[in-house]
């Protein structure tokens, strides 16, 4: 475990992180059963004990929040492991407002199917009272391609309409649990986001191909990005070491590093941490 240089090159940035959420959240402080550990991870002050918190390193006035074997500590995500949770927190919010919005087309697309005659009567009369307008502007209603989309719709059967309300319905209910598992950053989660968004990057590139947007090109780099990320910085399918390097990396970004950070022998530090 080389935690020393990641430390060093790296300590600015992560204590703005670390201090920024501890301001927010509050200190993770933990006394440890061993005794030359917990001697690194506590001081005593002309206030009373203190107890370095394993997020930011910064000591705490007051009662440890938990005590126990070393090996039992909380993994607290620090540096690199929090700035990835943040992200993965941004792709959950992304994931669950789309699953909002596609669960809001799948309602209108069945409320769609069961009043289609009603819908067509509405569009023809408002297009006929939007047609002088159009016409001022020298802009063709009856021919224009978004018109034409909408009144190829009212062709399509009933049966057709609630296959693609429920297939709406299953994507959005997908995205939402990809929302809610990245969140809690759940390893199955990672897993099924990259497995979900790769299926789709195909009908992207195709959609490219028919007409070339900005939204379009913006969406397909944001996925592509996502799914690299995710894949390589969370070891997934065996990449990087796989599960096994991704867990010592979290065991070794969180009370090891703090131990090191406190000074004194980190050999030490280490074999009271992992000592079973």
């Amino acid at each position: 475990m080389k935690l020393g240089s990641t430390l060093k090159l790296d300590s600015t940035l992560k204590l703005d992180w670390d201090r920024r959420t501890c301001a927010r959240r509050g200190h993770i402080t933990y006394a440890p059963a061993e005794p030359e550990l917990r001697q690194r991870l506590h001081t005593a002050t002309a206030l009373g004990d203190a107890w370095r918190c394993l997020r930011c390193g910064d000591f705490a006035l007051g009662e440890p929040r938990g005590s126990g074997p070393a090996e039992d500590a909380p993994l607290v995500p620090r540096g690199k492991a929090l700035r990835d949770l943040f992200i993965l927190r941004f792709l959950a919010v992304e994931r669950a407002l789309r699953g909002v919005f596609i669960v809001l087309a799948a309602w209108a697309v069945w409320r769609f199917s069961n009043s289609q005659d009603a819908v067509r009567r509405l569009f023809d009369e408002n297009l006929t009272v939007f047609r002088p307008v159009a016409d001022h502007f020298h802009y063709d209603v009856d021919h224009s391609p978004i018109v034409d989309t909408i009144r190829r719709t009212f062709d399509y059967r009933h049966s057709t309409l609630e296959i693609v309300a429920v297939a709406l319905l299953v994507y959005a209910l997908i995205e939402i649990v990809e929302g809610v598992g990245l969140w809690l950053a759940r390893r199955w989660a990672e897993y099924l986001t990259v497995v979900a968004t790769a299926a789709f990057l195909p009908l992207e590139v195709y959609e490219l191909t028919e007409k070339v947007s900005w939204l379009k090109i913006a969406t397909l780099a944001i996925n592509v990005v996502a799914v690299l990320w995710i894949a390589l910085s969370k070891r997934l399918f065996g990449l990087r070491g796989g599960r096994a390097a991704f867990e010592a990396e979290r065991h070794s970004a969180s009370l090891l590093e703090v131990t090191e950070s406190a000074g004194g022998d980190r050999v030490a530090a280490v074999a009271a941490a992992e000592r079973p």
